[in-house]
């Protein structure tokens, strides 16, 4: 038997349907009762086990795995959309499980919506228009992103979580199961709550992740100093900045706080200690 042939050769169930103009790359496996559109691109291993639908024009990297009931590409859940071409690209290497949607973009966020690569989107888990998801990201089980969402690098979403529209998780950052996030999420952030506060670092994703002592302790020193109850906000980024400039880590929060736009950053309870 030729393994590697097999390896490359391409396999749609005869209770499938590809639609003519649809794009497959080698080695892709499409299950029983699948439906790919006409305008869908599925890369090299893409593999949809059964029931799962691509629609519109999605593009789905190289050796994604998608699971039964997945619906990726069908118009956005948005009333100010008419129908315009938009798209949908996702990365290489992601699982998608049972009865996740994406949703393509729309006019008024650049007519795409984008999913990085390595990502986990477990089961009713939910990326609608115009988000932007970075590598390595989790969503548990339901979670949510509402429109404009962006989603940084290695961030990770507990289950039952809902993220306001137009609202920014930084890269690192984890959120706590069945919270509602309606402000930014600052990178390396943790937050939790019925609404979103502010608990304090992800010491334990850094620590995963390989982030050294000394890097978690500039982390922790700069929360301490952004977040105090002396002076302003504007002052306590300068103070930060003039002490931990070669940080990057640091700067990464300093430089996503200054860049805060739609919505407020999450921020501790007053009382809360640093």
């Amino acid at each position: 038997m030729d393994t590697g042939a097999a390896a490359t050769e391409t396999f749609v169930h005869p209770m499938a349907i590809v639609e003519p103009g649809a794009a497959l790359g080698k080695g892709v496996r499409v299950g029983p009762f699948c439906t790919v559109g006409k305008s869908a691109v599925l890369h090299d291993g893409v593999e949809l086990i059964s029931h799962v639908v691509v629609a519109g024009q999605t593009e789905i990297g190289a050796r994604t795995k998608i699971y039964p009931f997945a619906s990726l590409g069908h118009p956005p859940q948005d009333l100010k959309y008419k129908g315009e071409p938009t798209r949908l690209t996702i990365g290489e290497d992601n699982v998608v499980r049972e009865h996740v949607t994406m949703n393509p973009g729309t006019a008024g966020g650049k007519f795409l919506t984008t999913v990085g690569s390595r990502c986990l989107f477990m089961t009713g888990a939910h990326v609608a228009h115009d988000c932007h998801v970075g590598d390595n990201v989790v969503m548990v089980n339901s979670a949510t992103l509402g429109g404009h969402v962006h989603v940084g690098d290695f961030a990770i979403l507990g289950g039952i979580s809902a993220v306001h529209q137009y609202v920014r998780i930084g890269k690192h950052a984890m959120i706590g199961g069945m919270t509602g996030v309606e402000g930014d999420v600052i990178p390396y952030g943790l937050v939790m709550g019925d609404r979103a506060r502010l608990q304090g670092l992800n010491i334990v994703g850094l620590k995963r992740r390989g982030f050294s002592r000394e890097q978690i302790h500039d982390l922790r020193t700069a929360y301490r100093l952004l977040f105090a109850q002396e002076g302003t906000m504007a002052e306590r980024l300068e103070d930060v900045s003039s002490l931990y400039g070669k940080a990057a880590a640091v700067m990464e929060i300093v430089d996503f706080i200054r860049g805060a736009n739609n919505r407020a950053i999450c921020l501790p309870k007053a009382d809360a200690a640093l």
